[in-house]
């Protein structure tokens, strides 16, 4: 059986649509719509959320890569890579091991970066750089 990418896992809750309840999803979800309730997708490796810009999540996130644009009031957790647009506005506190933050974007809460990210993250070496050599 050759599989191809119209194979793929796509979820798609409409801009005219509201979802109360928990979700879980494998792929990838698309919110356009409204959804309460928390969100759980993929698995240590794949799964994407993406909340466009006239979507909205009330509740907690969690999977392994997030793009959001719209609105959030809940925790986000990333386990691999979030894109922050500068339409987002997220109530909550994200945790993220790679994060990438647009200008416009509202955060309010804390950004905690994984365990794992922050070993991974090298120091700079002492004394590479000449201070005298500034003018």
């Amino acid at each position: 059986m050759i599989k191809s990418k119209a194979n793929k896992n796509v979820t798609l809750i409409a801009a005219d649509t509201s979802v109360d309840g928990h979700i879980r999803f494998a792929g990838e979800l698309y919110v356009n719509g409204a959804v309460i309730g928390d969100i759980e997708g993929g698995n240590e490796s794949q799964g994407t959320l993406v909340v466009s810009e006239e979507g909205s999540v009330k509740g907690e996130i969690r999977a392994p890569n997030v793009v959001i644009g719209g609105a959030v009031e809940g925790d986000v957790h990333a386990e691999l890579r979030l894109e922050v647009a500068g339409s987002a506005r997220i109530r909550g506190d994200i945790h993220y091991k790679l994060v990438e933050v647009q200008t416009g974007a509202l955060i309010d809460g804390r950004m905690v970066p994984q365990e794992q990210a922050a070993a991974n993250v090298h120091a700079l070496p002492v004394g590479t750089r000449d201070d005298d050599s500034i003018g």
